[in-house]
């Protein structure tokens, strides 16, 4: 008799495939704790209602631009930094400290479909963001949205780069707490201070050098100036310090923290805690 011939074992789903699925796994686990839905999303459209209700009679405006249109493009500045740098930072961070990752390591999940998620995850997160401030903005406030294709096609690429920047920098920074509650002290306070001294709440004019000089250090500044290039008219140019939008800056430094913050994560990233071993 013939022996019954094995058939060699199926090959294993790619790290995309893997990571795509998982990333759909972490956007419904995500929208499940509507407390931090809701705490993600409502607190830049929060601001965007209060300071274009208080200011709505400010009238010297560059441009003529409402509040609303004066204070968008830092408010999305600020919603793509939440949703990478902190929700990231946060998120390993407890995934590290209750056995999440120590636990997926040791399954044949290839480590960068790990990665691939939490692309999924922010990406997602970022499109929600920018559609809700957007959404507010313009059917709540009126706010003139004519971006022209050069304005668009500025926004679509300081989205992406900023995005990613400091979703690698949110990546790195989990590495850096030792346990889950130092992981909110270490995130959220950084962040804080990075929205007063990038110009998210005041004009980059009022603010003194030795302030954007450190925030010039990190990528929030650099996100909201080139969302400042895409929404606000030509004529605002004049109120950056350098009187320009200066986009290939902008483009030089959110890429330099791309490549920065890549290094850091190859360099930091743990699957356990220090306790761990």
């Amino acid at each position: 008799m013939s022996q019954p011939t094995t058939l060699p074992p199926a090959p294993l789903p790619g790290a995309l495939r893997i990571g795509t699925s998982r990333g759909i796994l972490e956007v419904r686990e995500f929208f499940r704790e509507w407390e931090t839905v809701v705490f993600t999303f409502s607190l830049p459209t929060l601001i965007l209602v209060l300071f274009s209700s208080i200011f709505e009679n400010v009238t010297d405006t560059p441009g003529g631009m409402s509040a609303t249109e004066f204070y968008l493009p830092g408010l999305i500045a600020m919603g793509l930094m939440s949703v990478s740098f902190q929700n990231l930072g946060i998120g390993i961070a407890n995934e590290r400290g209750n056995g999440t990752l120590r636990r997926l390591r040791g399954t044949p999940m290839p480590p960068a479909a790990y990665f691939v998620g939490k692309t999924v995850l922010v990406l997602i997160l970022a499109a929600g963001q920018v559609a809700l401030l957007l959404a507010v903005a313009r059917l709540g406030y009126g706010a003139a949205l004519d971006l022209g294709a050069a304005g668009w096609f500025t926004f679509a690429w300081v989205l992406a780069l900023g995005t990613v920047s400091s979703a690698l920098l949110g990546i790195a920074i989990s590495s850096a707490a030792r346990s889950v509650q130092a992981a909110s002290g270490i995130v959220v306070v950084p962040f804080l201070v990075l929205q007063f001294l990038s110009g998210i709440f005041l004009p980059v004019s009022l603010l003194p050098d030795g302030a954007l000089t450190v925030a010039s250090l990190f990528p929030l500044k650099w996100m909201a100036q080139g969302m400042r290039a895409a929404f606000y008219p030509e004529s605002a140019a004049a109120m950056e310090p350098s009187g320009g939008f200066e986009l290939p800056l902008v483009a030089g430094a959110l890429g330099a923290w791309c490549v920065a913050g890549l290094v850091l994560c190859l360099l930091t990233f743990r699957w356990k805690t220090a306790k761990d071993g």
